[in-house]
């Protein structure tokens, strides 16, 4: 039989805490801002939020394809920095990433 250990393992793994690297200041600033984050492309600079297939409880129109989003599905969620928030549109994952190469389609 082997001696009995003073302190568990998972205690000890807990005690040593995260790498030792720098730590991530786009995470931080995701974690601070609740998952805001700000993006300058060809169309301008828009704040742009990702939402969760679990957090989408309702159904939107994409812009960009002008098809549905049905609840359930991850999206995103743009609006220009400096607007009233008027200007939110709920977009697919997909089309957002390809805006530059069409127009919308209102």
């Amino acid at each position: 039989m082997s001696p009995r250990r003073n302190s568990s393992r998972r205690q000890s793994s807990r005690n040593r805490g995260p790498s030792n690297g720098p730590p991530d200041e786009d995470a931080l600033m995701l974690r601070i801002t609740g998952g805001q984050r700000r993006e300058t492309g060809p169309d301008g600079e828009w704040v742009t939020r990702r939402i969760p297939g679990a957090s989408a409880t309702k159904v939107y129109r994409c812009p960009g394809c002008v098809q549905e989003i049905p609840t359930g599905m991850p999206h995103v969620v743009a609006w220009r920095p400096y607007g009233d928030g008027g200007d939110r549109r709920h977009w697919h994952s997909s089309c957002w990433d390809r805006r530059s190469h069409r127009a919308p389609r209102y």
